[in-house]
Formats: C-alpha cells, sequence, structure tokens
C-alpha cells in the first residue's frame, strides 16, 4: 500500500467509491440536460396550476425555474467532483461530506410528486454504493494510514 516514495496508495476500494462518485457527477448532469429538454411540460404544469400569468410569464417562469436548478446542480456536482478527489487521496473529512451529500441526494428523490429523474435515481443509487466503498475495512485501514502520516 505505500509506494518507494512513502507516498500511501488507495485501495480498490477507495478507487471504486472515487469512479462511483464521478458517475454520480455525470448523472447529475445528465439530470439536468433532461429538465431542460421537458420545458414545454414545466410550462404546462405552471398553466395548470391556476396561476393567473400570461403565456410571456409562464415561459419566463419555466425558464427560470430551470436555470436555477441547472445552476446549482451543476455547482453541486462541481463540489462533489471535489471531494471525490479529496476523497482519494484519504481525506476523512471528504468521506464525511460526500456521505451527507449522498443523503440529501437521496432524500431530494422523494421531494415533489414524480418529480425526480432516472437520471437522478441512478446518480443517487451509484453514490450510495460509493459511500459503502469508501466505509469498507480496506478503506478504513486507507484513511487511518494516510491521518497518521500526515
Amino acid at each position: 500500500m505505500t509506494t518507494a516514495t512513502g507516498k500511501t496508495t488507495p485501495p480498490s476500494t477507495v478507487i471504486a467509491a472515487f469512479i462511483g462518485f464521478l458517475v454520480s457527477c455525470v448523472f447529475a448532469v445528465t439530470s439536468v440536460g433532461v429538465l431542460v429538454g421537458s420545458h414545454d411540460d414545466l410550462v404546462e404544469a405552471l398553466r395548470q396550476s391556476g396561476t393567473a400569468m400570461t403565456e410571456e410569464q409562464l415561459q419566463s417562469a419555466a425558464t427560470f425555474a430551470q436555470a436555477m436548478f441547472a445552476s446549482i446542480a451543476v455547482v453541486i456536482a462541481l463540489v462533489q467532483l471535489w471531494l471525490a478527489f479529496k476523497l482519494r487521496s484519504g481525506r476523512n473529512w471528504a468521506r464525511i461530506l460526500l456521505t451527507v451529500f449522498t443523503v440529501f441526494q437521496i432524500g431530494s428523490l422523494f421531494i415533489g410528486e414524480g418529480s425526480a429523474t432516472w437520471p437522478a435515481y441512478g446518480g443517487a443509487i451509484v453514490a450510495a454504493l460509493a459511500v459503502v466503498a469508501s466505509y469498507l475495512p480496506a478503506s478504513n485501514v486507507y484513511f487511518d494510514t494516510v491521518k497518521r502520516a500526515g
């Protein structure tokens, strides 16, 4: 687990967790793409909600909602990506934050009535598996070794 330079290399469980979080980020970006493609559905949902908006206001509200969601999702994906690299380098705090992010990611699937997309479900499942991999015994030894070395 230690190379000739004295640097500890991550075990396969940490590498699997790292790859899982990378895949989860890809799912998040894909989910944004699915939402952007459903602009007309969002306008129709706003129209049926009984709001007294003109057609132009409905279009603007849908575009604004999509832009806000996309911006938030991209920022979260970038933070998750950064944390995944920190996880791979043995930072236990990154493992804890990724666990918290994953709990919120899974919880967000149950907010709203059927509003989650298939990529959102896929990303949450992959992230949950990555969290499990990051807490397996080999991963725990790696994080302890990095902590003692550093």
